[in-house]
């Protein structure tokens, strides 16, 4: 009986190694299908079907697609400076510059196994951007969203809460008291951090610091997006990545924290974007008595991070770009100096004296336009849809060149280059015979919640700068601009300063 036992036991035991080894083999053919699929065939069904449509690209490459050569044309193009007057989309924007000189409108290029199609046609960006039910953030961007986050990366119904609750803080009678109290002289971490949070200028300007760390860091990254779990290797850039990340989260939830300690001791409300913020989400919870119709703690450190950074680097970006353009072309200079002068002599700038600034919002659209902060914008559709004259699949990511539809002399003229603010002396609707091709916060439901506290900061800037000063740019100026998420100028942009 014994022996019998025995040999059934020896029997089940082949039996499930049997069963494990089939499982195995079953998930290791499976797994094998799924990369296959993932860096093959999928990417080739996709190629096919752009082709079909008339649109080109070059050939899909196994796994790494068209980013050695997207790295290296951005690694050449970065470290040049060029003439002020040259062709900005093709230093901008110089690899898709270079593939639509090579392939035409609208043509494809590969993030990886991912075919990304470029879009310049300004009524398709119109589509594109006004269906957000459609056309999602193109994910996965962890760099991105380590940076930023919050409202930036929403979708659906989280993205309508947040807004429904940020919407208040950014209320135009908030701004009118707190952008005209808070405005310092190019300072804009000071300026975020007081209108948004205000917290000491230190613990601003750290955060501040961090973030742009960060985006140095993500050239180096960049190359590797498309890799899923790429985050998760402990590279050197990865783990500073990961150090900074939690470093301002820590910073973000000390200051939200102690304001939450504040209001629970029955202080009063700063009227500041955060307290705002923290106010309008404990009524919702109050309202419908349910902790999850509000955000969480994790959710407001997510829009704390938009808040700096967003704030941050595209003010800064079009002060920097709009001190450039009036030290090149004096003349707008004295223009804007004398409309200033005659609204408010000496004395501190006003809310309501900010908005009747003509010449002043003139020439910051026309930077704007030839500097725009954010010049790319990528969407996903979340099923087959058609644009245009154009079909996308699930799998077929576009890119919006907001930098090159603002570049197109076939919209703006052959002086397209050239810095003439008088383009938008009618406004923004009659700068152009083609409508929708204005576009530097975004368009469509989803437009920069914070657009007019940036153009606010920036007039105040602006407007106290050049009651005080005169300045023109210093020989050492060198000019390069270069995006990595916002434009920036790659070697600063030193100015001198000649008080009246």
């Amino acid at each position: 009986m014994g022996f019998f036992n025995t040999k059934k036991i020896i029997k089940m035991d082949m039996n499930l190694s049997s069963v494990l080894t089939s499982f195995l083999i079953i998930a290791s053919v499976t797994f094998a299908v799924k990369v296959l699929n993932w860096i093959w065939f999928s990417p080739k069904k996709l190629e096919k079907f752009l082709r079909k449509q008339g649109l080109n690209g070059n050939p899909y490459r196994l796994l790494v697609g068209d980013m050695n050569d997207l790295i290296g044309v951005v690694k050449s193009e970065q470290s040049k400076s060029i003439q002020l007057f040259d062709n900005l989309s093709s230093h901008i924007m110089p690899y898709f510059h270079q593939i639509i000189q090579k392939h035409g409108q609208n043509p494809f290029t590969w993030f990886g196994p991912s075919p990304r199609l470029i879009i310049t046609d300004p009524h398709i960006i119109k589509e594109i951007l006004t269906k957000p039910e459609l056309f999602h953030k193109t994910l996965p961007d962890p760099i991105g969203e380590t940076i930023a986050g919050g409202l930036l990366y929403l979708e659906d119904e989280k993205w309508t809460k947040h807004r429904k609750l940020i919407n208040p803080a950014f209320h135009l009678q908030k701004l009118k008291v707190n952008s005209v109290i808070y405005v310092l002289f190019f300072v804009f971490g000071d300026v975020i951090s007081k209108v948004g949070f205000g917290s000491s200028h230190e613990q601003g300007r750290r955060i501040f610091e961090l973030q742009k760390e960060q985006v140095k860091l993500v050239l180096q990254l960049m190359q590797f997006f498309f890799i899923p779990g790429f985050r998760h290797i402990p590279t050197k850039s990865n783990i500073r990545m990961k150090s900074i990340s939690k470093e301002i989260q820590s910073l973000l939830k000390g200051l939200i924290n102690q304001r939450d300690r504040e209001m629970e001791r029955g202080e009063a409300i700063n009227d500041d974007l955060l307290g705002i913020l923290l106010e309008s989400n404990i009524r919702e919870i109050q309202e419908h008595g349910n902790k999850n119709m509000g955000m969480s703690i994790e959710d407001v450190i997510e829009e704390c991070k938009l808040f700096y950074f967003a704030g941050s680097e595209t003010t800064s970006s079009l002060l920097v770009w709009t001190m450039v353009m009036l030290s090149i072309h004096q003349d707008w200079q004295t223009r804007a100096r004398e409309e200033v002068l005659q609204f408010f002599g000496k004395d501190e700038p006003t809310f309501d004296g900010l908005n009747r600034l003509k010449i002043v919002t003139m020439i910051l659209h026309e930077v704007l336009r030839l500097y725009t902060p954010i010049p790319l914008i990528a969407r996903s559709p979340i099923k087959k849809v058609k644009v245009g004259n154009l079909t996308l699949l699930v799998g077929v990511h576009v890119l919006l060149l907001i930098g090159l539809l603002h570049h197109d002399p076939k919209i703006w003229g052959e002086d397209v280059n050239e810095f003439k603010p008088e383009r938008f002396s009618e406004g923004i609707l009659n700068a152009t015979k083609v409508q929708f091709s204005f576009i530097p916060f975004s368009s469509g439901p989803r437009i920069c919640i914070g657009q007019h506290l940036a153009m606010i900061e920036v007039k105040m800037a602006l407007a106290m700068i050049l009651q005080k000063f005169s300045f023109e740019l210093s020989p050492s100026y060198l000019h390069a601009p270069f995006s990595i998420i916002t434009l920036q100028p790659k070697y600063g942009a030193p100015l001198l300063f000649h008080k009246f």
